[in-house]
């Protein structure tokens, strides 16, 4: 990763910890799921509105590290009024992402600013931290009731 993509990669991390948006619980969520990661100690619940299989609104509540913040809070940004079939295609892109790196089969720039956590790739012990909230997603979106967890 250049220096330039790497200081973007800090700088938004670091935006979306400390200011994560749609962090909130949705009182009127048509489906929701739990994830944890007990290797960092990150807990979230994940709360998603859909009518005619858009996602109306999302949002999360829970703790974590940075990493698992700001991934959520950047999930929720960009899936805002995708079709739910579309968030699961984007579920599968970004796990690509994080899992081979900005190589590998899906070039970052086809993923607007979800591109820079192409950055997480580099510290492979922080890469569950940022799937978290994804595989959260996927669970809700197929409604299943089972926790997520990353272990």
């Amino acid at each position: 990763m250049n220096d330039e993509l790497r200081n973007l990669y800090q700088e938004v991390v670091i935006d979306h910890s400390k200011q994560p948006r749609n962090f909130r619980k949705l009182t009127d969520a048509t489906c929701s799921a739990e994830g944890y990661n007990p290797l960092c100690g990150d807990q979230l619940t994940l709360y998603v509105k859909l009518t005619n299989e858009v996602i109306d609104d999302i949002g999360f509540t829970g703790s974590g590290c940075a990493i698992s913040k700001a991934s959520a809070s950047l999930m929720t940004a960009a899936l805002k009024g995708k079709k739910q079939q579309e968030a699961l295609m984007l579920f599968n892109q970004v796990h690509i992402l994080l899992t081979e790196g900005p190589n590998g089969r899906v070039p970052p720039d086809t993923l607007g600013k979800l591109a820079v956590l192409s950055g997480v790739w580099e510290f492979p012990m922080r890469v569950k931290c940022a799937t978290l909230a994804w595989h959260t997603l996927r669970n809700a979106l197929e409604g299943k009731e089972i926790p997520v967890s990353t272990e």
